[in-house]
């Protein structure tokens, strides 16, 4: 793993750091694949149930290293996007923790995760229109999909900046913490998906991504060829027996 993407993984999940703090952890190439490596790793890797996404030094992403870009190189992974993750997100659930700046691609960053806790003094935005772009990584195609369309197109086009309160109070957000607590938040929330059953928590992240693009007439029998086989596991056995006998449940992951 580059320098530039820090990797851990303590009882079951894993904490990506983005570490380009000189440049306010902007994108460039060897970041993208370092966030790309890791998320293969997060999925491939069966101990690893959950993974937090986070920024070193106080910040989280301020987008694109146009440096970077002048010198010819691409944050982008080809089936991955930019930054590693925004056009093909983990399997697994991914938690971003926000303290600082998540700006343009930063921004696009943070909702490719399924959840979001930020500090209350954070900052949200896709300023590309400011200068003359557009946030074409993902904030003009996902946002309509997770808050108001009219508040979604109302970012888009003004380009300004977003507390964590507003954030909040759109629905982009799942949680505001103090500053400096973002992480410590995050992984708590963590610790509680880890600590639930694997197969079910996979498929009801499968289930919620995929819907959206299903037909009505498609929903239930869609829905149905991934969550069956969860009820018919192991580890749903597991769950009843764990519950009647009053324990923590032993999950195997079949």
């Amino acid at each position: 793993m580059s320098d530039e993407v820090l990797v851990s993984v303590d009882d079951g999940i894993m904490t990506i750091t983005l570490n380009r703090p000189e440049a306010r952890n902007a994108a460039n190439k060897a970041l993208a694949e370092g966030v790309a490596k890791a998320l293969d790793e997060l999925d491939n890797n069966d101990a690893i149930r959950v993974a937090i996404l986070t920024g070193a030094n106080k910040t989280f992403c301020s987008g694109m290293d146009l440096k970077g870009f002048v010198r010819g190189e691409s944050p982008f992974v080809a089936e991955r996007g930019f930054a590693g993750i925004t056009e093909a997100p983990p399997r697994k659930p991914i938690i971003a923790a926000v303290e600082g700046y998540a700006l343009a691609g930063g921004f696009e960053v943070a909702i490719s995760c399924d959840l979001i806790v930020a500090a209350e003094d954070a900052k949200f935005g896709i300023p590309e229109v400011k200068r003359g772009l557009a946030a074409a990584a993902g904030g003009l195609v996902k946002l309509p999909r997770q808050i108001n369309p009219r508040l979604a197109m109302e970012l888009a086009l003004t380009g300004e900046f977003i507390s964590s309160e507003r954030a909040y109070e759109m629905g982009l957000i799942n949680r505001v913490v103090p500053s400096g607590a973002a992480l410590d938040a995050a992984l708590e929330l963590a610790k509680t998906i880890a600590a639930n059953g694997p197969l079910a928590v996979a498929a009801s992240k499968q289930v919620m991504v995929e819907s959206l693009s299903w037909d009505t007439a498609d929903l239930w029998r869609k829905q149905g060829e991934i969550t069956r086989p969860v009820f018919a596991s192991e580890d749903a056995q597991e769950g009843a027996i764990a519950f009647a006998e009053k324990r923590a449940p032993q999950w195997k992951g079949k």
